[in-house]
């Protein structure tokens, strides 16, 4: 099977699934503050939201007044995310082709999609491309090293359709760092643990969904991480050898 027709499968599966499901499919707008709080988003930075799909984390982003982009590869999710989103720049991509200029973003966000792209190695540097040298990144990507995980590799019930996978959280640190980016956060998936709070609280605590939750768990065992993102600032040496 070829790219392309991988890539029009696993598109095919996300149309299916959006037009059944819908908004069912996704997190509330208030599980996406988050990601923009710990991005430290301002007034009119230029957002693009890769794999946006309905366009939640972009619903959010409308409030802290930057420009907004998105793409994804099911033309289901994009009708839907346009009509919700007349103001913001909502297209049909193919992550490994950005249709960008250089330098024109300076945050990315990339929810839960990192671990079924394709060629992975292409997209991040697709995205170091279309993003300014101090652009800020945010990636949610899921972990291998969970019970949820190890039981669906051993039933076979894993979405091969919809290309889904995973990686233990050196693997991703190891491939990001490979790929010119540099850790400055890293934490937990905070929606569990926000709706963990409010079920201990019988709903009778207020969330705040915009702050860290903390958790005692280790964060290698967490479903999903949160990566905060810059790239790689070059060593004195590593210039001088590039000059040579």
């Amino acid at each position: 099977m070829t790219s392309t027709t991988r890539q029009q499968e696993i598109a095919n599966w996300f149309d299916k699934t959006y037009s059944r499901r819908g908004e069912w499919y996704l997190r509330p707008v208030r599980a996406y503050y988050i990601f923009l709080e710990l991005l430290k988003v301002q007034p009119k930075e230029r957002l693009l939201d890769i794999a946006c799909g309905l366009g939640r984390l972009l619903e959010a982003a409308n409030e802290y007044d930057c420009k907004l982009t998105g793409i994804d590869i099911s033309k289901v999710a994009i009708e839907k995310a346009q009509q919700k989103l007349p103001n913001a720049r909502i297209q049909w991509a193919n992550a490994e082709e950005l249709p960008f200029d250089d330098d024109e973003f300076d945050v990315i966000t990339c929810l839960g999609s990192l671990e079924r792209m394709l060629n992975l190695s292409r997209v991040l540097q697709e995205i170091k491309r279309v993003t300014t040298a101090d652009a800020r990144y945010c990636f949610l990507v899921r972990n291998e090293n969970t019970a949820t995980w190890n039981a669906k590799k051993k039933l076979g019930i894993q979405n091969e359709t919809g290309h889904q996978g995973a990686k233990n959280l050196q693997a991703w640190t190891t491939i990001f760092e490979n790929e010119g980016f540099e850790i400055i956060d890293l934490l937990p998936d905070q929606y569990p643990l926000q709706k963990r709070l409010l079920f201990r609280s019988l709903g009778l605590k207020k969330v705040d969904y915009r702050s860290i939750v903390k958790s005692n768990q280790p964060i290698e065992k967490a479903n999903e991480f949160i990566f905060i993102l810059r790239k790689t600032v070059p060593t004195t040496s590593a210039v001088e050898g590039l000059r040579g």
